[in-house]
């Protein structure tokens, strides 16, 4: 019988391939993962409205940081934790990361949050991850987010009505593309949570839409 090597998920190749053609920008020197984690005006009302969130908490919570990508905003976060387990799907850009930033609570793992085991935490944090995956891989992630308190979701969205959670191809588009975006708590996923918090927005000043974190209790 033929032996047939299991192939990588296509998401992973795909991830893989936006870091070394610079699909989000940046230089070849180095791992970008676009301008939603360096432009300080995206950047800075999210690290201050998930700071003053964090830091609300005696003793830290647990957090969970599910695509943390090149962790140029996920650095701001850590010390405002018990422990900061960063998870990404590309091994290059973990094992950088591991190289790059050290701290005694942090944590990095090289993980497709879609299929892996999740870590446990208190608090899981995806920024801008959710947006580049198929129906299918989100509602496979949805479906782990009950093992936590709170959910940090960060989603660039329409500016204006849209219809939420329209299907794409996993990969380094979004559903703007299709004038859609995601929203946990309409169909197909239908996230069940205690109460819902919007921390922050940015509209963009280029008309493609707004950066929006809310939080989510569980």
């Amino acid at each position: 019988m033929e032996n047939k090597e299991k192939k990588p998920w296509p998401t992973k190749l795909a991830m893989e391939q936006v870091y070394e053609r610079n699909l989000w920008g940046g230089n070849k020197a180095d791992f970008y993962s676009g301008e939603g984690s360096h432009r300080p005006e995206i950047v800075n009302p999210y690290i201050a409205a998930v700071t003053a969130f964090l830091t609300s908490f005696e003793p830290p919570l647990t957090v969970c940081d599910l695509g943390c990508g090149d962790f140029n905003v996920g650095k701001e976060l850590v010390t405002h934790t018990k422990k900061y387990i960063a998870v990404d799907i590309v091994p290059s850009l973990i094992a950088r990361n591991k190289e790059m930033f050290k701290a005694a609570n942090l944590e990095f793992q090289c993980l497709d949050i879609a299929v892996a085991d999740l870590p446990s935490g208190d608090c899981a944090i995806l920024r801008q991850v959710l947006q580049h995956l198929s129906n299918t891989e989100v509602q496979s992630i949805v479906n782990k987010l009950a093992a936590f308190k709170y959910v940090i979701l960060t989603e660039h969205i329409p500016k204006g009505a849209f219809v939420p959670n329209k299907d794409i191809i996993s990969g380094q588009g979004n559903r703007l593309k299709v004038q859609s975006g995601v929203n946990l708590l309409s169909p197909p996923f239908n996230f069940k949570v205690q109460e819902e918090t919007q921390l922050s927005a940015v509209v963009l000043d280029d008309g493609k839409g707004i950066i929006v974190t809310t939080l989510l209790q569980l």
